[in-house]
């Protein structure tokens, strides 16, 4: 059994958060907690290593001004950031932990940080959706 995998799965319990799929094997868990507006996250522990991941959405418009308003936005967002898949189309939120040091305050902080994300900057993640 993966220690990593039952200490980030008994915090998201701890911050009620609903696990909606889980696959320890893979040392993958999805959750959500729609009062923070967050649906379907990916944490994925790959030990030595915790990675949290937020699909947000697709990029229709691919003009540099886009990117720019986005790697601008990454300079406010206190835990984690703005990342892209390799087709550059997918804009995803991602932050990393290690996992040995992994508490609740450290884990709390970035999902809070992409809740706070999602409800400040959902006007501007629209506009680029579309």
């Amino acid at each position: 059994m993966n220690s990593y995998f039952q200490k980030v799965k008994d915090y998201l319990l701890e911050l009620d958060f609903a696990i909606i799929q889980e696959d320890e094997s893979d040392g993958i868990l999805v959750v959500e907690n729609e009062e923070q507006g967050m649906k379907n996250t990916v944490l994925i522990v790959a030990d030595p290593m915790l990675i949290v991941e937020q699909y947000i959405c697709d990029i229709k418009k691919d003009i540099p001004s886009v990117y720019q308003r986005l790697l601008t936005k990454n300079r406010d967002i206190i835990h984690g950031a703005f990342a892209l898949d390799e087709s550059g189309s997918k804009l995803f939120f991602r932050n990393t932990h290690e996992c040995e040091n992994l508490d609740l305050n450290e884990l709390e902080a970035t999902l809070n940080s992409l809740a706070i994300l999602l409800s400040e900057y959902s006007d501007e993640l629209i506009e680029i959706s579309k």
